[in-house]
């Protein structure tokens, strides 16, 4: 059972995140201090972990309530943030770098403990666990995300129909804007009805935001939203970069496997983004609850954690540099299809 609360370590993101709003001044990135330049230098440090859990170990960890309760703390943690950060930015004298530091903080955080956890959520079965998932969207205006991800993502993942699989050599900024529209377009095809109830409620939050905050309230709310977004694309980008389903003689892919995904064994990465690192084992089988989820030697490997690589990314001519054999080695050891 004490293993169970490395989780805990989770909550270090907000925590950094509220005391960088509190404090100000050079502490104003908070989280982004946590996830960009403390997480990576200790995923270089410390070894990764690669070990699954026994199949008795698995039944119990998946019917533990304590991992379940982890993720539906969020959304108060979320939303406290949120206010306490619209109220400093909007009544405290800040400079510019203040206000750009809290933006990306709290940007961050809507893009981990929102639209991160929401994605757990998202795939659970309990119509209380997806109405959670849909709350943890909508700060950073990404409920979309609820309908494109399960319908169209995990449907299409690793094939040039879904705009969520980066291709190899696209850069991560072209990516953003692929993903980011296609997308959004996708899950009004997939769920008009739902998508019209989900663009009022967003409407209604920014109408919430502009009445209790000002203005400026609604331009620091989308800009952290946007700032949140974002990190999920450039998550989306790393997972399934240059990865490819392979296709029959009659033209259909062959199914999802342990194969379409990048992974990383780095555990505090793991931990932070609540086992989303061992992402082969989600597409796998989605149903599948994050502290159960299984590592495969045939899933490919990133160089180094989450976090890093999303660094990485922001440098195309590195990334491609540091993935592209990678990619390589990787496609040619696969035989096609039967």
């Amino acid at each position: 059972m004490w293993r169970d609360y490395k989780y805990l370590f989770a909550y270090t993101l907000p925590l950094a995140g509220l005391l960088g709003v509190h404090l100000g001044g050079a502490w104003s990135p908070g989280s982004i201090y946590v996830a960009f330049v403390l997480l990576p230098v200790l995923e270089l440090l410390l070894p990764a972990s690669t070990d699954n859990h026994v199949a008795e170990e698995e039944e119990s960890r998946t019917q533990s309530r304590f991992f379940d309760w982890l993720l539906y703390l969020n959304l108060p943690v979320l939303y406290g943030t949120i206010a306490y950060f619209l109220y400093v930015a909007t009544t405290r004298e800040l400079s510019g770098w203040e206000t750009t530091g809290m933006v990306c903080n709290v940007g961050l955080l809507i893009g981990s403990l929102g639209i991160n956890v929401a994605h757990e959520l998202g795939h659970r079965s309990t119509r209380g666990e997806q109405l959670l998932a849909q709350a943890l969207l909508l700060p950073g205006l990404y409920m979309h995300f609820f309908i494109e991800h399960n319908r169209g993502h995990h449907r299409h993942v690793a094939t040039p129909q879904d705009p969520a699989t980066s291709r190899r050599d696209q850069t991560v900024y072209a990516f953003w804007l692929r993903s980011v529209t296609l997308s959004y377009l996708d899950a009004w095809k997939l769920d008009p009805k739902l998508m019209v109830k989900f663009q009022l409620i967003e409407v209604a939050y920014l109408a919430l935001v502009t009445f209790a905050f000002g203005w400026s309230g609604l331009w620091l709310a989308l800009g952290a939203a946007v700032f949140g977004f974002l990190m999920l694309e450039t998550v989306n980008y790393i997972e399934h970069y240059g990865l490819q389903r392979r296709q029959t003689e009659q033209g259909r892919y062959e199914p999802v496997l342990p194969i379409h995904s990048w992974n990383s064994d780095h555990e505090l990465g793991r931990i932070l983004l609540y086992e989303l690192t061992r992402h082969s084992d989600h597409h796998f089988k989605s149903t599948r609850k994050y502290q159960v989820l299984r590592r495969f030697e045939e899933s490919p490997q990133l160089p180094t954690g989450y976090p890093a690589c999303m660094l990485l990314s922001l440098v195309p001519p590195l990334w491609f540099r540091v993935m592209n054999p990678r990619v390589e080695r990787y496609t040619y050891s696969l035989s096609p299809p039967a």
